[in-house]
């Protein structure tokens, strides 16, 4: 059985315009015969298809939507499945998500990870082929698209349910792929935590792991045999980061056999100069960057010392999202130091307790929703 993935659908920016005159051969025609090649294709898609004039929520970053335009594209590209588990699909409301379901139905493909509530989200999908069964979990970590008990949205990265429900899918299929949107954005490389994660649902009885969410291509390892794919990159998702890791990306094949699993990873440029898809044909550049990358997540050292660096540039901003400055001007100050930190070294070693302890942290985050 083969199964390609794919990493964020978006049709934003100049890629908006050509998605609503319905020119999708524009966009697709390079990676339209592989996606198409495969038993299952799936991709991720980054927004809701919203039918109506709704409300967008309150959130931090963008609130991102699409026209019903957006679920005829992937359609004519050849995708059978949508993954809708991530940190936008709930920005335009329930109806959001509900007219994206639809719409997905309407043009019959399949959806996973989301539902009118926290069990209907993460129910298990199962696809048949040839005499095989494969089941398909799809999660994300927490944002603003969290389903709750009473309430719809995204199925949240929780390990222990992921290891419920890996079990559950054992019983009925023959390969089980757990596919998550999280990660660090434009950081090329799994946290620590991820690559334990991940591992685990290896452990727990899944077949193949992959990831997506960050916005550049991350590695791969093979762990007791089984593929886990740290980051897939954009599919086709237009911004003003152009000429960057933001535009590479790759299509991943899986293909599950009874004795082995191998992998099949195709690269390509996404709406850098040209809005559309270009497949590298040239991948030695490709290739040696997904060994480096490979090399550090074999190394966890090394992964170590690249996650202490990372997070140590990325200290500064996160210091300021504490601080109750509100303009901007005044954050960009407090950036260059030129106005003091309203936050005491023991004002931090409180706020530090509140995260780390998990009661704590309960206690927090159930303030916070209520704030």
């Amino acid at each position: 059985m083969k199964i390609l993935v794919a990493g964020d659908f978006c049709p934003t920016e100049r890629l908006k315009p050509i998605v609503e005159s319905g020119d999708y051969h524009s966009i697709f025609c390079e990676v339209e015969p592989i996606i198409k090649s495969a038993d299952y294709s799936i991709v991720n898609y980054e927004c809701p298809a919203v039918l109506g004039n709704y409300p967008p929520i309150e959130k931090c970053g963008p609130n991102l939507s699409s026209s019903p335009k957006g679920i005829e594209a992937i359609k004519y590209a050849g995708f059978n499945i949508a993954t809708l588990a991530n940190n936008h699909i709930m920005d335009f409301g329930t109806q959001g998500l509900m007219d994206t379901v639809s719409l997905c139905s309407q043009y019959n493909i399949d959806t996973v990870g989301v539902g009118k509530n926290l069990e209907d989200a993460s129910k298990i999908l199962y696809k048949r082929k040839d005499g095989e069964t494969l089941a398909i979990i799809n999660c994300c970590e927490h944002e603003f698209s969290i389903a709750g008990n009473d309430s719809a949205g995204a199925n949240p990265l929780n390990p222990i349910q992921q290891y419920y429900k890996i079990k559950e899918a054992k019983q009925s299929a023959d390969y089980v792929l757990v596919i998550v949107h999280g990660g660090h954005e434009m950081y090329q490389l799994p946290s620590l935590r991820m690559v334990d994660t991940y591992r685990f649902f290896i452990d727990a009885g899944a077949d193949a792991v992959v990831n997506h969410h960050q916005h550049c291509f991350s590695g791969y390892e093979f762990y007791n045999g089984k593929p886990i794919i740290y980051g897939l990159g954009n599919f086709c998702f237009d911004s003003s980061y152009r000429n960057s890791i933001w535009n590479e990306g790759y299509l991943t094949i899986i293909d599950f056999c009874k004795n082995i699993i191998n992998i099949h990873a195709i690269p390509y440029i996404q709406n850098n100069e040209n809005v559309g898809l270009q497949v590298v044909n040239n991948r030695v550049s490709f290739d040696r960057k997904i060994s480096d990358l490979n090399g550090i997540i074999n190394d966890k050292q090394l992964l170590q010392d690249k996650q202490n660096t990372y997070y140590k540039s990325s200290a500064n901003c996160i210091r300021i999202k504490l601080e109750p400055y509100t303009s901007r001007i005044i954050k960009g100050l407090r950036i260059r130091h030129l106005i003091p930190s309203v936050l005491s070294q023991k004002k931090l070693v409180e706020i530090l307790n509140m995260i780390n302890c998990e009661s704590h942290r309960d206690k927090l985050l159930q303030t916070l929703h209520n704030n």
